[in-house]
């Protein structure tokens, strides 16, 4: 089946250079990040149905704040959020790890997940540290991510300190540990659907974000742990979403990895009839993340060259990857699409985009109904990025704040 044709809704940023969506719920609220006008801090972001302006979430005292996976609690947005408090063991934390290059600009602030509702932002707990990080939401309001403990863990890396453990916050924000796998130290927790089962990582410590503290891909049901086969690397197992059937996207490194140090990762898609599939790169690519699927089945993410220099974002359904920028109409012409972060049950998805004039966006991407043309676009080069934009932790494009 042939996909339709979408038309691009750029919205605005909150006065600075970068925006990107992140997450679309069923209500149609974006929610994401965005510069200020200042270029230099970073804050949670949300654009309501039907409005291109972006509203700023603010932070939880501290300086930076941003919606970092899809999430789609009714009502309520999760994210992360610097807090007032300087982290007293001098960690980056996956907040902003490393320095520099992480989510969030480092400031030496404790980070800690946040549910925000009405725009206003409460601080989600931990598990006896510092830092918390808050992922997904479902439609019933329970969050999952990942928390600091007391317990200092020896296969950390410095500057990481204390060892940490996924966490499900239930409705009064009451945090429950989800164990890692047999003899792990770490779990850490990245979606949990309206059904609530979770997803996540179980391996190491380490730096607290990636590489081997991902070494086994987790579903937890009633708070079991079971480990889902991986693409056959030994780090940067990381499922990103699940949908209320119980299928599994995200990206997993592939044999020849070097522990990590040589990430040559797919997007991957899992479910209980067939098993892990790799579901390959866009033409000339190397590596592939997924980072939603809806309950149609529909798959997006990003396909780049190594390292991310060059990226496009797709879309994946019926067992063809299909490059968006291809499926745009004629009124989104000059756009360049760089990933899809998200799509709703309806079809939209969101991302971050760079238009014709060079401006880096958030999008949404609204399907027109049918594909009026009886071929696709001829598929082209992803986009170089621009100076603005750099490659974050697993390949997410983040803002250059170097420049």
């Amino acid at each position: 089946m042939t996909p339709q044709q979408y038309h691009v809704i750029a919205l605005s940023s909150l006065g600075g250079a970068v925006a990107a969506g992140i997450s679309d719920n069923d209500l149609g609220a974006i929610s994401g990040y965005s510069l200020l006008s200042d270029n230099a801090t970073l804050h949670a972001a949300l654009w309501y149905p039907g409005s291109t302006s972006a509203i700023d979430l603010g932070t939880l005292g501290g300086v930076n704040s941003a919606v970092e996976w899809p999430n789609h609690a009714l009502g309520e947005v999760v994210g992360i959020s610097q807090t007032s408090q300087i982290d007293p063991l001098k960690e980056q934390w996956s907040c902003s790890y490393p320095a520099g290059s992480g989510f969030l600009p480092y400031t030496g602030q404790e980070c800690r997940g946040f549910v925000s509702r009405f725009n206003r932002m409460r601080q989600l707990g931990t598990l006896g540290g510092n830092n918390s990080f808050a992922t997904g939401s479902n439609i019933f309001g329970e969050v999952v991510g990942w928390a600091e403990t007391s317990k200092r863990d020896p296969t950390c890396v410095a500057p990481q300190v204390l060892g940490f453990e996924a966490v499900r916050w239930g409705l009064e924000g009451d945090a429950h540990a989800l164990p890692p796998l047999g003899q792990d130290p770490a779990s850490a927790a990245t979606a949990i659907n309206d059904v609530g089962s979770v997803v996540g990582i179980s391996g190491l410590c380490q730096n607290a974000v990636g590489a081997l503290s991902a070494e086994h891909i987790v579903l937890w049901k009633d708070g079991i742990p079971h480990q889902l086969p991986t693409l056959g690397g030994s780090a940067w197992n990381t499922p990103m979403m699940l949908n209320d059937e119980g299928a599994v996207v995200g990206f997993s490194d592939r044999p020849g990895d070097n522990n990590g140090n040589n990430f040559n990762g797919h997007a991957f898609l899992w479910t209980s009839r067939n098993g892990t599939t790799d579901l390959g790169t866009l033409a000339g690519d190397a590596v592939s993340y997924a980072y939603s699927i809806n309950n149609r089945n529909q798959i997006v993410g990003q396909s780049c060259t190594p390292g991310c220099a060059s990226s496009r974002a797709f879309l994946y359904q019926h067992g063809t990857m299909y490059d968006l920028n291809t499926l745009l109409d004629s009124s989104s012409a000059g756009y360049s699409l760089i990933f899809a972060n998200d799509i709703s049950d309806e079809g939209t998805i969101t991302g971050l985009a760079v238009s014709g004039a060079g401006s880096i966006l958030a999008f949404r991407l609204v399907p027109n109904g049918g594909w009026s043309g009886s071929t696709m676009g001829a598929s082209r080069e992803g986009r170089s990025l621009p100076f603005r934009l750099r490659a974050g932790s697993f390949g997410r494009i983040m803002p250059n704040l170097t420049h």
